[in-house]
C-alpha cells in the first residue's frame, strides 16, 4: 500500500516558489520584532495598516491606464475631507455629483457608453485629478490561488509573447494581501493599470493573460482583466465568515486556525500587538521603498507588501482573512463577470473535497449578490462565473477507478455539479494539462483559452462550443450502458487514434474494471466481459488520468471526468485519507528538467 501524505504543509504554507522570499525577509523582520517588544504598550505603533490621509484620492484602481464597463453605470468612488463637494466629469460627456459623508467616503455612479479609448476622467474637490488614457470596453476579475497567479514569464509561454504589444488589453495585477479585518482600501502601492506590453504581460498570471487576449481579439474591443491571486489559500479565506459558518469544513478549518493561534500565543510565539507593530514598520520600509521608486526586490522578482503569519487567526489560512484584503476593497468596480482557479488547497482529503462544491455555490452566489447590491444594481445579480477543474497531477493513472485517496477526482466531480446546477457558470477542464511532480504546470495556456470559450458563449453570445462533451445520463440494457452527453460540437472523438481507455464499469458489487467504450454520435456506449450486469461507470477517475486516451470533441476541448454512481466517497472511519505528495526522486528531477507538454487536440475556434 501506497504512504499517504496529506497536503498539509504545501498548502498551508505559500507554495514553493515563494519561500527564498520569505527566507530573505526572515532577518528584517526578526529585527523588527525585537524593537516591538522593547516598545512599552502604551506607545506601541498604531495597527493602522493604511496612513490617515486627508483631502480628495482616489483607490488605485481608479488611475491612467485604467478601463471601465461599457455600457454600464459604474461607480467610482474614493475619499475626501468630510462634507467635501465631488464631481467627476468624464471626457465622453457624462458627469455624476456627490458630497463625501462624516468618514470622508464618496462614490457616484457614471454612464459610460460603448466601447471605445483614448477617454479621460476630472475628479474635482479641493483639488482636481485627471486620469488619463482611460479606456471603455469588457472587465474581468480574475481570482484564485498560486495557479491563478502563476505569471506568463515563468510558463512556456514566456517566449512566445516577449513581443507582445496590445494597447488596448489592459491589466490590473494586485498583490497578495490579507487581514484581519475588512480594509477599504487596498495596501499594495505597486498595483496599477498597465497596457499589454511584454512587461506587463510577464508578470501577468498565464491563465487570466490568455483569457483576456483571447477575449479582446474575439471582441474586438478594449478588454481588462484584474488580478487577485494569493497562493496556497483555501476557499474558506475568500467569502466573508458569516456566508459559510454554517458549513462543516469551514468550521472545522476555522477551529483548527483557532487552535493554532492559541498554542503560538501561549506558547513562545509573539502577541497579536507585536506581529501588528512588526508588520507596521515592514509596511512602513514598503512605501518608503516604493515612494522612492523601486519597483523589484531582485531581478526577477517584484517588490511585494508585507504580510502577517503568526498567530494564525492573522493569516492567510484564516476564513475571510483573503477576502478582507483583496475582495472587499475592490467591490463594486464594474465588472462583467469572473473566472476562479482555485481548489488544490481543499483538496488535501475526500471529506474536505466534497464540501467544496458547497462552499464554491455560497462564494459564487455572494460575490453575484454583494457585488450587484453596492453597484446599485448595475453589476448583474447573475453575472457569468467560471472556474477552472484541477489539472492532472501525480503519477498517471493505472487503476480503473484510484480509491480513496483520489481527492483531486473527487473535487472535480464536485466541480462540474456546481456547473450543471448554477445558472451562468461554466468549468474549464483541465485533465489534459498538469505534472506529475509540479503543481504548477507549465501548459496553463489552455486553461485560459478554455475560460475565453465559456465567455464567448454566455456572456457574449456567440456561435461556440464552450466546451468539451458533457456527461448528462446512462441507460443500462442489458451488459452493456449507454452514456448520454451534450455540448459534443462537431462530434466527439478520442485524444488520438485508438479506443478511448478512461471508462471503467461496475457492477452492484462495486468493484471497477477497465471497460471497452464506442462513440456512437452524442452517446458513448461501455461495457466489459467481466461486468455482465453493469451499474455505474466513471470515467478518469483519478489524480492523473492525463496519459489515457480521454475523449474529446472536434473542437479539441476535452470532457470532464465524472461518475454515474451515488457510492460513498470516502470510509467515515478514516476519513483523512489524504493526496500522496509524488516524490521528488533524481530520476523525477531529470524527467522535470527535460518535460516537455503533454500532446492533446489542437482547439479549432
Amino acid at each position: 500500500m501506497k504512504k499517504l501524505f496529506t497536503l498539509t504543509l504545501i498548502l498551508l504554507l505559500p507554495l514553493s516558489y515563494m519561500a527564498k522570499a520569505e527566507d530573505e525577509k526572515a532577518s528584517k523582520r526578526q529585527a523588527a520584532r525585537k524593537a516591538a517588544e522593547a516598545t512599552p504598550k502604551s506607545k506601541a505603533t498604531p495597527v493602522a495598516s493604511v496612513p490617515v490621509k486627508t483631502g480628495l484620492r482616489l483607490p488605485s484602481l481608479f488611475g491612467d491606464h485604467m478601463i471601465l464597463q461599457q455600457n454600464m453605470k459604474n461607480t467610482i468612488w474614493g475619499w475626501a475631507d468630510p462634507k467635501e463637494q465631488i464631481t467627476v466629469t468624464a471626457s465622453w460627456g457624462a458627469s455624476a455629483s456627490a458630497q463625501a459623508n462624516a468618514d470622508g467616503g464618496w462614490k457616484v455612479l457614471l454612464d459610460t457608453p460603448a466601447f471605445g479609448t483614448g477617454h479621460s476622467l476630472k475628479i474635482t474637490g479641493s483639488k482636481t485629478i485627471e486620469i488619463k488614457d482611460v479606456a471603455i470596453g469588457e472587465v474581468w476579475l480574475c481570482a484564485g490561488q498560486s495557479n491563478m497567479g502563476w505569471s506568463t514569464g515563468n510558463s512556456a509561454e514566456a517566449e512566445l509573447e516577449a513581443n507582445v504589444n496590445l494597447p488596448n488589453y489592459r491589466i490590473f495585477k494586485s498583490g497578495r494581501e490579507h487581514w484581519h479585518e475588512p480594509l477599504k482600501e487596498k495596501r499594495d502601492l505597486m498595483g496599477q493599470w498597465k497596457t499589454c506590453n511584454p512587461e506587463s504581460a510577464a508578470e501577468t498570471s498565464v491563465v487570466a493573460y490568455n483569457f483576456g487576449k483571447k477575449l479582446h481579439l474575439a471582441l474586438n474591443v478594449p478588454v481588462g482583466i484584474i488580478q487577485e491571486a494569493y497562493a496556497g489559500t483555501p476557499i474558506e479565506g475568500w467569502m466573508p465568515w458569516e456566508v459559510q459558518q454554517d458549513i462543516a469544513q469551514s468550521k472545522e478549518q476555522k477551529a483548527e486556525m483557532d487552535k493554532s493561534a492559541k498554542r503560538q500565543l501561549d506558547g513562545k510565539g509573539e502577541s497579536r500587538e507585536k506581529s501588528l507593530a512588526a508588520f507596521n514598520q515592514e509596511m512602513t520600509d514598503y512605501n518608503k521603498q516604493v515612494a522612492a521608486g523601486e519597483t523589484m526586490k531582485s531581478k526577477n522578482r517584484e517588490l511585494k507588501p508585507p504580510y502577517i503569519k503568526k498567530p494564525a487567526d492573522l493569516g492567510n489560512q484564516y476564513p475571510a482573512n483573503i477576502f478582507n484584503a483583496m475582495i472587499y476593497p475592490i467591490r463594486p468596480y464594474g465588472i462583467k463577470g469572473a473566472i476562479w482557479y482555485q481548489g488544490e488547497r481543499n483538496s488535501k482529503t475526500v471529506p474536505q473535497a466534497v464540501a467544496y462544491g458547497e462552499q464554491l455555490k455560497r462564494l459564487i452566489s455572494y460575490y453575484r449578490s454583494s457585488w450587484h447590491e453596492l453597484s446599485g444594481g448595475n453589476v448583474a445579480k447573475d453575472f457569468p462565473f467560471f472556474f477552472t477543474q484541477l489539472p492532472s497531477w501525480e503519477a498517471p493513472q493505472i487503476q480503473p477507478v484510484e480509491g480513496f485517496e483520489s481527492t483531486w477526482a473527487v473535487n472535480r466531480e464536485t466541480m462540474r455539479l456546481v456547473s450543471m446546477a448554477m445558472p451562468h457558470t461554466g468549468m474549464a477542464v483541465g485533465i489534459d494539462c498538469g505534472d506529475p511532480i509540479a503543481l504548477h504546470p507549465q501548459n496553463k495556456k489552455p486553461i485560459g483559452i478554455r475560460h475565453a470559450y465559456l465567455a464567448l458563449k454566455e456572456a457574449y453570445g456567440k456561435d461556440i462550443v464552450p466546451c468539451g462533451p458533457r456527461y448528462l445520463s446512462q441507460k443500462i440494457e442489458g451488459s452493456k450502458i449507454t452514456l448520454e452527453f451534450d455540448s459534443i460540437g462537431t462530434g466527439m472523438m478520442p485524444a488520438k487514434p485508438g479506443k478511448l481507455d478512461a471508462f471503467a464499469i461496475a457492477g452492484a458489487d462495486k468493484k471497477w474494471h477497465w471497460a471497452d467504450a464506442e462513440i456512437d454520435r452524442n452517446k458513448v456506449i461501455v461495457s466489459s466481459k467481466e461486468v455482465p450486469t453493469p451499474v455505474a461507470v466513471r470515467y478518469a477517475w483519478a489524480m492523473n488520468p492525463s496519459q489515457r486516451n480521454l475523449l474529446y470533441n472536434q473542437e479539441g476541448l476535452p470532457a470532464s471526468p465524472f461518475r454515474t454512481d451515488t457510492w460513498a466517497l470516502y470510509d467515515p472511519n478514516n476519513p483523512d485519507v489524504g493526496v500522496e505528495k509524488p516524490e521528488k526522486t533524481d530520476e523525477a528531477r531529470d524527467a522535470k528538467r527535460s518535460y516537455q507538454d503533454w500532446g492533446r487536440p489542437r482547439m479549432t475556434q
